[in-house]
Protein backbone atom coordinates (compact mmCIF):
# COMPACT_ATOMS: atom_id res chain seq x y z
CA UNK A 1 0.00 0.00 0.00
CA UNK A 2 1.36 3.39 -0.99
CA UNK A 3 0.98 6.20 1.53
CA UNK A 4 -0.15 9.57 0.25
CA UNK A 5 1.64 12.56 1.72
CA UNK A 6 -0.29 15.81 1.89
CA UNK A 7 1.52 18.90 0.60
CA UNK A 8 3.05 20.94 3.38
CA UNK A 9 1.86 24.53 3.86
CA UNK A 10 5.15 25.48 5.51
CA UNK A 11 6.36 28.08 2.95
CA UNK A 12 3.14 30.11 3.19
CA UNK A 13 3.15 29.82 6.96
CA UNK A 14 6.79 30.94 7.04
CA UNK A 15 6.03 33.93 4.83
CA UNK A 16 3.11 35.02 7.01
CA UNK A 17 5.22 34.56 10.13
CA UNK A 18 8.02 36.61 8.57
CA UNK A 19 5.67 39.48 7.79
CA UNK A 20 4.20 39.32 11.29
CA UNK A 21 7.66 39.39 12.86
CA UNK A 22 8.75 42.28 10.61
CA UNK A 23 5.70 44.35 11.61
CA UNK A 24 6.19 43.52 15.30
CA UNK A 25 9.90 44.35 15.22
CA UNK A 26 9.25 47.62 13.38
CA UNK A 27 6.70 48.72 15.98
CA UNK A 28 9.12 47.89 18.80
CA UNK A 29 11.84 50.02 17.20
CA UNK A 30 9.32 52.81 16.58
CA UNK A 31 8.32 52.71 20.26
CA UNK A 32 11.98 52.87 21.29
CA UNK A 33 12.53 55.97 19.16
CA UNK A 34 9.36 57.67 20.43
CA UNK A 35 10.42 57.09 24.05
CA UNK A 36 13.80 58.55 23.19
CA UNK A 37 12.12 61.66 21.74
CA UNK A 38 10.07 62.10 24.91
CA UNK A 39 13.22 61.88 27.03
CA UNK A 40 14.86 64.63 24.92
CA UNK A 41 11.97 67.12 24.56
CA UNK A 42 14.31 69.84 23.24
CA UNK A 43 14.43 68.02 19.92
CA UNK A 44 10.64 68.17 19.58
CA UNK A 45 10.44 71.78 20.79
CA UNK A 46 13.08 73.08 18.38
CA UNK A 47 11.51 71.01 15.63
CA UNK A 48 8.25 72.89 16.24
CA UNK A 49 9.88 76.30 16.49
CA UNK A 50 11.29 76.46 12.95
CA UNK A 51 8.01 75.93 11.02
CA UNK A 52 6.14 78.30 13.35
CA UNK A 53 8.80 80.92 12.64
CA UNK A 54 8.35 80.38 8.88
CA UNK A 55 4.59 80.88 9.21
CA UNK A 56 4.94 84.16 11.07
CA UNK A 57 7.75 85.55 8.91
CA UNK A 58 6.22 84.70 5.54
CA UNK A 59 2.74 85.76 6.62
CA UNK A 60 3.67 89.19 7.94
CA UNK A 61 6.92 90.04 6.12
CA UNK A 62 6.02 88.90 2.59
CA UNK A 63 2.25 88.80 2.92
CA UNK A 64 1.59 92.23 1.44
CA UNK A 65 4.27 92.24 -1.24
CA UNK A 66 3.66 89.04 -3.22
CA UNK A 67 0.75 88.88 -5.63
CA UNK A 68 -1.52 85.83 -5.80
CA UNK A 69 -4.35 85.70 -8.31
CA UNK A 70 -3.75 89.33 -9.26
CA UNK A 71 -4.03 90.66 -5.71
CA UNK A 72 -1.54 91.49 -2.96
CA UNK A 73 -4.10 91.06 -0.19
CA UNK A 74 -2.17 89.54 2.77
CA UNK A 75 -5.16 87.36 3.70
CA UNK A 76 -5.15 85.77 0.23
CA UNK A 77 -1.40 85.19 0.38
CA UNK A 78 -1.68 83.53 3.81
CA UNK A 79 -4.15 80.99 2.44
CA UNK A 80 -1.90 80.46 -0.60
CA UNK A 81 1.17 80.10 1.61
CA UNK A 82 0.08 77.56 4.20
CA UNK A 83 0.05 74.47 1.98
CA UNK A 84 3.64 75.28 1.03
CA UNK A 85 4.69 75.71 4.68
CA UNK A 86 2.99 72.42 5.62
CA UNK A 87 4.79 70.59 2.81
CA UNK A 88 8.13 72.19 3.62
CA UNK A 89 7.76 71.13 7.25
CA UNK A 90 7.11 67.47 6.48
CA UNK A 91 9.99 67.27 4.00
CA UNK A 92 12.50 68.95 6.32
CA UNK A 93 11.96 66.04 8.71
CA UNK A 94 14.29 64.22 6.29
CA UNK A 95 17.32 65.81 7.97
CA UNK A 96 16.30 64.42 11.36
CA UNK A 97 15.95 60.93 9.91
CA UNK A 98 19.39 61.20 8.29
CA UNK A 99 21.10 62.35 11.47
CA UNK A 100 19.31 59.83 13.69
CA UNK A 101 20.24 56.83 11.58
CA UNK A 102 23.83 58.03 11.14
CA UNK A 103 24.12 58.45 14.92
CA UNK A 104 22.79 54.93 15.55
CA UNK A 105 25.31 53.57 13.05
CA UNK A 106 28.19 55.52 14.60
CA UNK A 107 27.37 54.44 18.18
CA UNK A 108 27.14 50.78 17.23
CA UNK A 109 23.47 50.53 18.13
CA UNK A 110 22.69 48.95 14.77
CA UNK A 111 25.34 46.29 15.43
CA UNK A 112 23.57 45.39 18.68
CA UNK A 113 20.27 45.12 16.85
CA UNK A 114 21.96 42.86 14.30
CA UNK A 115 22.83 40.37 17.05
CA UNK A 116 19.14 39.98 17.88
CA UNK A 117 16.72 37.64 16.02
CA UNK A 118 14.84 40.45 14.29
CA UNK A 119 13.91 41.44 10.76
CA UNK A 120 16.69 43.38 9.06
CA UNK A 121 14.49 46.14 7.64
CA UNK A 122 12.71 46.71 10.97
CA UNK A 123 15.39 49.11 12.24
CA UNK A 124 14.82 51.52 9.37
CA UNK A 125 11.05 51.06 9.25
CA UNK A 126 10.72 51.65 12.99
CA UNK A 127 12.83 54.80 12.77
CA UNK A 128 10.79 56.24 9.88
CA UNK A 129 7.50 55.43 11.63
CA UNK A 130 8.65 57.29 14.74
CA UNK A 131 9.60 60.26 12.56
CA UNK A 132 6.15 60.10 10.99
CA UNK A 133 4.50 60.40 14.42
CA UNK A 134 6.66 63.42 15.24
CA UNK A 135 5.81 64.99 11.87
CA UNK A 136 2.09 64.50 12.51
CA UNK A 137 2.43 66.23 15.88
CA UNK A 138 4.27 69.12 14.23
CA UNK A 139 1.51 69.46 11.62
CA UNK A 140 -1.16 69.69 14.33
CA UNK A 141 0.70 72.50 16.11
CA UNK A 142 1.44 74.24 12.81
CA UNK A 143 -2.21 74.10 11.74
CA UNK A 144 -3.25 75.74 15.02
CA UNK A 145 -0.72 78.54 14.50
CA UNK A 146 -1.91 78.94 10.90
CA UNK A 147 -5.49 79.36 12.08
CA UNK A 148 -4.34 82.01 14.54
CA UNK A 149 -2.69 84.07 11.78
CA UNK A 150 -5.75 83.90 9.54
CA UNK A 151 -5.52 80.72 7.45
CA UNK A 152 -8.86 79.08 6.70
CA UNK A 153 -10.07 76.05 4.75
CA UNK A 154 -13.14 76.18 2.52
CA UNK A 155 -13.86 72.50 1.87
CA UNK A 156 -15.46 69.74 3.91
CA UNK A 157 -13.60 67.91 6.68
CA UNK A 158 -12.93 64.79 4.56
CA UNK A 159 -11.11 66.79 1.90
CA UNK A 160 -9.10 68.66 4.52
CA UNK A 161 -8.08 65.37 6.17
CA UNK A 162 -7.17 63.97 2.74
CA UNK A 163 -4.88 66.96 2.24
CA UNK A 164 -3.08 66.30 5.50
CA UNK A 165 -2.86 62.59 4.61
CA UNK A 166 -1.06 63.51 1.37
CA UNK A 167 1.33 65.68 3.35
CA UNK A 168 2.15 62.84 5.74
CA UNK A 169 2.63 60.43 2.84
CA UNK A 170 5.06 62.84 1.18
CA UNK A 171 6.89 63.32 4.48
CA UNK A 172 7.13 59.57 5.06
CA UNK A 173 8.44 59.01 1.53
CA UNK A 174 11.10 61.68 2.02
CA UNK A 175 12.26 60.16 5.32
CA UNK A 176 13.39 57.14 3.32
CA UNK A 177 15.61 59.47 1.30
CA UNK A 178 16.94 60.63 4.65
CA UNK A 179 17.48 57.04 5.73
CA UNK A 180 19.56 56.35 2.63
CA UNK A 181 21.63 59.48 3.25
CA UNK A 182 22.16 58.54 6.90
CA UNK A 183 23.46 55.12 5.86
CA UNK A 184 25.77 56.63 3.25
CA UNK A 185 27.75 59.10 5.39
CA UNK A 186 30.18 58.70 8.27
CA UNK A 187 28.84 61.10 10.89
CA UNK A 188 25.57 62.68 12.10
CA UNK A 189 26.94 66.12 11.19
CA UNK A 190 27.45 65.09 7.59
CA UNK A 191 24.02 63.47 7.59
CA UNK A 192 22.37 66.69 8.77
CA UNK A 193 24.08 68.71 6.02
CA UNK A 194 23.37 66.05 3.42
CA UNK A 195 19.77 65.84 4.52
CA UNK A 196 19.19 69.58 4.08
CA UNK A 197 21.31 70.81 1.20
CA UNK A 198 19.21 69.25 -1.56
CA UNK A 199 15.91 70.21 0.09
CA UNK A 200 16.33 73.94 -0.46
CA UNK A 201 16.16 73.80 -4.29
CA UNK A 202 13.35 71.22 -4.07
CA UNK A 203 11.22 73.47 -1.86
CA UNK A 204 12.07 76.85 -3.38
CA UNK A 205 11.97 75.86 -7.07
CA UNK A 206 8.32 75.06 -6.60
CA UNK A 207 4.92 76.67 -6.22
CA UNK A 208 5.17 76.74 -2.42
CA UNK A 209 5.82 80.44 -1.95
CA UNK A 210 5.24 82.11 -5.33
CA UNK A 211 3.13 81.57 -8.43
CA UNK A 212 5.28 79.62 -10.91
CA UNK A 213 3.91 81.67 -13.82
CA UNK A 214 6.30 84.43 -12.69
CA UNK A 215 9.34 82.17 -13.11
CA UNK A 216 11.51 81.84 -16.25
CA UNK A 217 10.14 79.18 -18.62
CA UNK A 218 12.72 76.52 -17.72
CA UNK A 219 12.29 76.97 -13.96
CA UNK A 220 8.52 76.94 -14.35
CA UNK A 221 8.73 73.58 -16.12
CA UNK A 222 10.95 72.18 -13.34
CA UNK A 223 8.64 73.57 -10.65
CA UNK A 224 5.50 72.20 -12.28
CA UNK A 225 6.96 68.67 -12.41
CA UNK A 226 8.47 68.86 -8.94
CA UNK A 227 6.85 66.21 -6.65
CA UNK A 228 6.83 68.81 -3.90
CA UNK A 229 4.77 71.18 -6.09
CA UNK A 230 2.23 68.46 -6.83
CA UNK A 231 1.54 67.92 -3.13
CA UNK A 232 1.35 71.66 -2.44
CA UNK A 233 -1.13 72.20 -5.27
CA UNK A 234 -3.14 69.14 -4.21
CA UNK A 235 -3.45 70.47 -0.67
CA UNK A 236 -4.57 73.88 -1.92
CA UNK A 237 -7.26 72.16 -3.97
CA UNK A 238 -8.37 69.99 -1.05
CA UNK A 239 -8.27 72.90 1.41
CA UNK A 240 -10.09 75.25 -0.97
CA UNK A 241 -7.20 77.71 -0.91
CA UNK A 242 -5.91 79.84 -3.83
CA UNK A 243 -3.57 77.95 -6.16
CA UNK A 244 -1.15 78.75 -8.96
CA UNK A 245 -2.21 79.68 -12.48
CA UNK A 246 -2.81 76.53 -14.57
CA UNK A 247 0.29 76.16 -16.74
CA UNK A 248 -1.05 73.16 -18.67
CA UNK A 249 1.38 70.73 -17.01
CA UNK A 250 -0.26 67.41 -16.14
CA UNK A 251 0.72 67.46 -12.43
CA UNK A 252 -0.86 70.89 -12.01
CA UNK A 253 -4.06 69.77 -13.75
CA UNK A 254 -4.33 66.56 -11.68
CA UNK A 255 -2.42 67.45 -8.50
CA UNK A 256 -4.04 64.94 -6.13
CA UNK A 257 -3.29 61.98 -8.37
CA UNK A 258 0.17 63.33 -9.21
CA UNK A 259 0.98 63.81 -5.53
CA UNK A 260 -0.12 60.28 -4.68
CA UNK A 261 1.87 58.74 -7.55
CA UNK A 262 5.03 60.76 -6.86
CA UNK A 263 4.98 59.92 -3.14
CA UNK A 264 4.42 56.20 -3.70
CA UNK A 265 7.18 56.10 -6.33
CA UNK A 266 9.66 57.85 -4.02
CA UNK A 267 8.65 55.58 -1.13
CA UNK A 268 9.11 52.33 -3.09
CA UNK A 269 12.39 53.35 -4.75
CA UNK A 270 14.15 54.80 -1.73
CA UNK A 271 12.89 52.21 0.75
CA UNK A 272 14.31 49.52 -1.53
CA UNK A 273 17.65 51.35 -1.84
CA UNK A 274 17.86 52.10 1.89
CA UNK A 275 17.11 48.54 3.01
CA UNK A 276 19.65 47.20 0.50
CA UNK A 277 22.25 49.68 1.76
CA UNK A 278 21.49 48.72 5.35
CA UNK A 279 21.92 45.02 4.66
CA UNK A 280 25.29 45.69 3.06
CA UNK A 281 26.36 47.94 5.93
CA UNK A 282 25.59 45.36 8.60
CA UNK A 283 26.30 42.28 6.56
Amino acid sequence: MTATTAPSPAPATTAVGGIRQSVSDSLIIAKRNLIRMLRIPEVVVFGLFQPVMFVVLFSYVFGGSLAVGGTTDPAVYREFLMAGIFAQTVTFATAGASAGIAEDMQKGLVDRFRSLPMARGAVLTGRTLADLVQTALTLVVLAIVALLVGWRTHENALKVLAGFALLLLLGYAFTWIGALIGLSVRSPEAATSGGLVWLFPVTFISNAFVDTSRMPAFLQYVADWNPFSATVQACRELFGNPGVVDSGAWPMQHPVLASLLWSLLILVVFRTLAVRKYRRAVG
